[in-house]
């Protein structure tokens, strides 16, 4: 019973290899102590590391020195202020920003306007030269100051029901043509209007959008084949009855919705 006893108590205890295994890990930790006596810290090193970890890596200053000083607790109070300043910067370089962009968008719009005043006077000037200005209407884009606005009546361009150009506006149209070619290269747009009368049964147009398209189409393509504008710079538009300048319960009125509306987009918007 006594050699058993023995047997268990020794059992009990950690195993041989155990042993061997601590002389193994403090023979390592002696090893590497010995290594970093030996070395030396490029201090330059250190110093670009810290920057780089600084700036592109958004780590405070406050935290660069406090490796070399120890003093963590100093250094992380200066690091709380300085975040609740950067966070206070944050709100006040949101709000300049955002007056920077509304400051922006005043100085576009008044470039916009500045150019377009300038082509109204200067389209104004043409139409008094050609003796058109009892043929068309001249505006300017209120909302933004973009574009141009040529009107011209229906009733002189069309027959009623038809997107020919009659023989009689032919002239007038052609001396149209001569004051956009002096915008070549900018946007132009070519827009169709009626009035609300609903079309013809016997009309090859099935609605007043295809008739107000067909007949931006014809004068669009009288444009680039007897004046030489280039067909990329301009787009055709079929508005058809749903935009009116005037009341269509009266003929007067229903006579100035059938029209065809001529933009033209100053530089600044023609790309």
């Amino acid at each position: 019973m006594a050699k058993k006893q023995k047997q268990e108590e020794q059992a009990a205890g950690s195993p041989a290899w155990m042993a061997t295994f601590s002389d193994l890990m403090n023979l390592l930790l002696c090893f590497f102590v010995l290594l970093f006596s030996m070395s030396s810290v490029d201090e330059a090193k250190f110093e670009e590391l810290a920057n780089v970890l600084s700036s592109r890596l958004s780590i405070f200053s406050g935290g660069r020195p406090s490796i070399g000083q120890g003093q963590l607790i100093n250094t992380g109070v200066s690091q709380l202020n300085e975040l609740d300043e950067y966070i206070n910067s944050m709100g006040q370089t949101s709000e300049q920003t955002g007056e920077d962009v509304m400051n922006l968008h005043e100085k576009i719009e008044e470039m916009n306007r500045e150019e377009t005043e300038d082509m109204y006077d200067k389209i104004s000037s043409m139409s008094s030269e050609y003796n058109l200005d009892k043929y068309m209407d001249i505006g300017m884009d209120e909302a933004g100051g973009r574009y141009i606005t040529i009107e011209i009546s229906g009733n002189l361009l069309y027959a009623s029901g038809s997107a020919e150009l009659t023989a009689d506006a032919l002239p007038i149209f052609s001396r149209i043509g001569d004051v956009l070619k002096q915008y070549q290269g900018y946007r132009i747009a070519v827009i169709g209007h009626t009035d609300n009368v609903p079309v013809s049964s016997k009309s090859r147009y099935g609605s007043n959008r295809e008739l107000s398209s067909a007949r931006a189409n014809a004068a669009a393509d009288y444009l680039v084949e007897k004046k030489g504008l280039n067909p990329a710079d301009i787009e055709c538009i079929g508005m058809g009855e749903f935009s009116p300048i005037a009341d269509n319960s009266t003929k007067e009125g229903r006579a100035l919705n059938r029209r065809i509306e001529i933009r033209i987009y100053n530089s600044l918007n023609s790309d």
